[in-house]
């Protein structure tokens, strides 16, 4: 799996493309567990945290353009 750190490096849209794989490989893991057993249980969680960490990565970087578009919009008084 990928690691925090290789998910920062990586642009918006290789997690984009990370995020819809992950997504899907989770549907097809949740649609596997439903119908018959699965060799690895854990992948269902794994799959999970790592949408979660893509989706955290994502939001922490549009907070972070807005707060550098919200500083440089108008002027400080004081």
């Amino acid at each position: 799996m990928t690691k925090v750190t290789e998910l920062r490096e990586m642009s918006d849209e290789q997690l984009a493309v990370v995020l819809k794989e992950t997504t899907d490989n989770f549907f097809h893991l949740r649609l596997q567990a439903q119908t018959e057993r699965l060799d690895a249980p854990s992948e269902l969680r794994k799959n999970r945290r790592l949408i979660a960490r893509i989706k955290t990565i994502r939001r922490q970087r549009e907070f972070a353009a807005a707060a550098k578009t919200e500083g440089t919009g108008h002027a400080e008084t004081s």
